[in-house]
């Protein structure tokens, strides 16, 4: 599917509020609401929309401690990483998890806790029990500065 003008501002807005009702958003994009509903589900069958979510204020629910954790792996092996990928998907705590490069780290988590004492739980009773995680290394996030979900779209509109 080739994206228009009109389909990359829906994703803007859409971006902006998950919850815009159909007509509010046929307003804002120009468009009377039935065409417009009619992108916004060609964009979810088209794989431009992955998910709706709700993100809860983390303060309230008393996570407030954010690390960033670099994993290095004992052996470079793909049974190796696919065994650590598999149990880390199943920790709640971990919010992303990239494989890296050009760094000593092979992998580069995040991770939200309530406090120093459930991430040393969290650390030394779980993540580093993995079989293969031969070095770990974290940094706490004192302030966020910039905490964005909105993907930057102003690529796919130019040639």
């Amino acid at each position: 599917m080739k994206l228009t003008k009109i389909d990359l501002n829906i994703l803007n807005e859409m971006q902006k509020n998950a919850r815009i009702t159909n007509l509010e958003l046929s307003e804002k994009v120009g468009l009377s609401p039935s065409p417009c509903l009619r992108r916004v589900k060609q964009l979810e069958e088209s794989g431009f929309i992955n998910e709706y979510v709700t993100r809860l204020n983390q303060q309230k629910i008393n996570l407030k401690l954010m690390a960033l954790i670099q994993i290095s792996m004992d052996k470079h092996t793909p049974e190796r990483f696919d065994n650590f990928e598999k149990t880390v998907k199943e920790y709640a705590e971990v919010l992303e998890c990239y494989m890296i490069t050009g760094q000593t780290a092979d992998y580069l988590l995040k991770v939200i806790v309530p406090d120093m004492e459930f991430y040393q739980e969290f650390l030394l009773g779980r993540l580093t029990c993995i079989e293969g995680v031969s070095a770990v290394q974290s940094s706490f996030i004192m302030r966020k500065v910039i905490d964005r979900t909105l993907l930057p779209l102003g690529h796919l509109g130019k040639k």
